[in-house]
């Protein structure tokens, strides 16, 4: 029997002939609000990634399968398991694209990823979907709508992929911004900071987070902002629940502070990267 969560939350908005459908899992309890989208064009559905708890990965299949069109394929962003535990447990039988990186990192440590989650019970998934398109970036016209890849580094993960609808002004930044929760921070931060710089500088104005809601360049400021006084507490000596403390109550209006608690092991402990 698979546990019984909140309802997700789900966006749509028009652009141009498209429609671009943003999926969000909980913010409450230990949720950090997954965002998985859908570009939705004449007669296809591309879909990126695939959400971590198996409830919402089979809503979010059953959602898109609620459109009416097939789904041509999904582009996962990057290794963190939040993004790819949903793609065994409800799109196996859907093309899944990634940077070789991620493909790589996955099928050397997916399994033992898996086994790190036990605790997770049937909220995880049974089976570890590797995927088997590569994408590098560039630009490719999928249904009449173009997209363009980048494969960004060292920011909040060390490989990322981000998609690009330039006639449409959308950028799915995925994990480079978080739309108002706590962000999952890493060593990278200072480089991280710079690449939302260029982004404000973009010609985009609609940003697709990993976490929380559809954006606009206001909250990528509020990213650098975040990612400012995060870093200047570490250089302060900050650490564990001394550094939880203190962004929580720097930033009370983010939401999710869960996410203190996966990453911070990582941060200042050293932890596995699983």
């Amino acid at each position: 029997m698979v546990a019984q969560l909140p309802d997700p939350i789900k966006i749509v908005r028009r652009a141009g002939d498209v429609r671009i459908h943003t999926f969000i899992s909980s913010f409450t309890d230990d949720n950090i609000a997954n965002a998985t989208h859908i570009i939705e064009s004449r007669n296809k559905l591309v879909l990126v990634d695939g959400q971590f708890l198996v409830p919402y990965a089979l809503q979010f299949r059953e959602y898109a399968a609620g459109i009416g069109k097939q789904i041509e394929r999904i582009y996962l962003s990057h290794r963190h398991p939040d993004h790819w535990f949903g793609l065994g447990a409800a799109f196996s039988d859907i093309p899944i694209f990634a940077l070789p990186e991620t493909i790589a990192f996955l099928k050397q440590h997916g399994e033992d990823s898996l086994k790190d989650h036990w605790k997770m019970g049937n909220l995880a998934p049974k089976s570890l979907i590797i995927p088997e398109q590569t994408v590098r970036a560039g630009e490719e016209i999928i249904d009449g709508v173009k997209y363009v890849f980048d494969e960004v580094v060292d920011t909040e993960i060390d490989f990322l992929l981000t998609i690009g609808l330039p006639d449409l002004g959308v950028f799915i930044a995925q994990d480079l911004i978080y739309s108002g929760t706590h962000l999952y921070l890493t060593k990278y931060m200072e480089h991280w900071i710079g690449i939302l710089q260029h982004m404000l500088l973009s010609d985009y104005d609609i940003f697709l987070p990993g976490h929380g809601f559809p954006a606009d360049k206001n909250e990528v400021a509020r990213n650098i902002e975040y990612l400012s006084v995060a870093m200047e507490a570490v250089g302060k000596g900050l650490a564990s629940d001394a550094f939880k403390q203190f962004m929580i109550e720097r930033f009370p209006e983010r939401k999710c502070p869960a996410i203190f608690d996966i990453y911070m092991p990582r941060l200042f402990d050293n932890a596995s990267e699983f």
